[in-house]
């Protein structure tokens, strides 16, 4: 049986669906502060997303980000928010993941994807500034070590770099294909800014399953048509800022939401402190 809050009557319009009954339901996701459902009738499918805490304002990244600059998101039908919760009704942009199907091609075209994203020029100053590098340290409470490195290199960043969209978990699960094209899902973490944090955790992932490193910086390169210097600058700060917001979210809403976060923190700190090492 289909949850409360979902939105019926927009569903079966979406579908096309003589009437709820109709429509096949299938729990993508359930977590503390998101539920997923893929509700589909014939050939028609849509995705159902509830949201709580950092979850709840995806619908604000589609009004500022994905519908004016048109990025590579699943298109948004439907949107509510109350003080708990956001609601959305999206179209299904695919079934396969990258993280289900983690192919070289896919994480090359993943790369496009990041390219594309950052090509689109924004109104609006950077939203992760050098001075929130102590912010997120300070609330995180755990850090035991210099960040002075990665902030001089996030300032030099907003002296050399251009400020763009930061898609904010840009991993193989948040990465779909319909068999065609490639989209990014899960928006709700989207901000400005001049780092590459999307290509690094792309990166991460991508090494961890033994796939080339340098292919993908090259792919990246050519479709951007940016310095490698640059690049490898946007990557190692952009590392850094990926594990301080990941820190942040754990120990202010991860602990409690996904209890099993709490076996991330030793190695998000390590992970961390080995990026500001280069930095150095």
């Amino acid at each position: 049986m289909l949850p409360p809050w979902v939105p019926g009557q927009v569903v079966l319009e979406a579908l096309a669906a003589p009437g709820g009954d109709a429509a096949h339901a299938e729990l993508l996701r359930q977590w503390g502060s998101s539920e997923v459902w893929r509700l589909s009738y014939g050939l028609r499918s849509v995705i159902v997303k509830r949201g709580t805490d950092g979850q709840a304002d995806e619908a604000g990244a589609y009004e500022r980000f994905v519908v004016p600059l048109e990025l590579p998101a699943p298109e948004l039908i439907y949107r509510e928010r109350d003080a708990e919760a956001g609601v959305l009704v999206l179209a299904d942009a695919g079934r396969v993941t990258l993280e289900q199907e983690p192919s070289a091609e896919g994480f090359l075209a993943a790369a496009e994807l990041v390219a594309r994203i950052r090509s689109k020029p924004v109104a609006g100053s950077s939203e992760f500034p050098p001075e929130r590098v102590k912010e997120l340290a300070d609330r995180i409470g755990r850090i035991d070590f210099d960040l002075s490195p990665l902030t001089e290199a996030l300032a030099g960043l907003h002296r050399d770099a251009p400020t763009a969209v930061v898609h904010g978990d840009f991993v193989p699960k948040n990465l779909v294909t319909d068999g065609s094209r490639w989209t990014a899902i899960d928006w709700p973490g989207a901000y400005l800014a001049p780092h590459l944090s999307d290509l690094f955790t792309l990166i991460r992932d991508a090494e961890a399953l033994g796939h080339d490193r340098a292919a993908i910086v090259a792919h990246y390169i050519d479709a951007a048509g940016t310095d490698p210097a640059l690049v490898e600058r946007q990557l190692l700060v952009g590392g850094g800022c990926f594990f301080l917001v990941a820190l942040r979210f754990v120990m202010e809403e991860g602990l409690r939401t996904v209890p099993e976060s709490v076996d991330w923190i030793d190695g998000l700190l390590s992970e961390l402190a080995d990026v500001v090492g280069a930095l150095s």
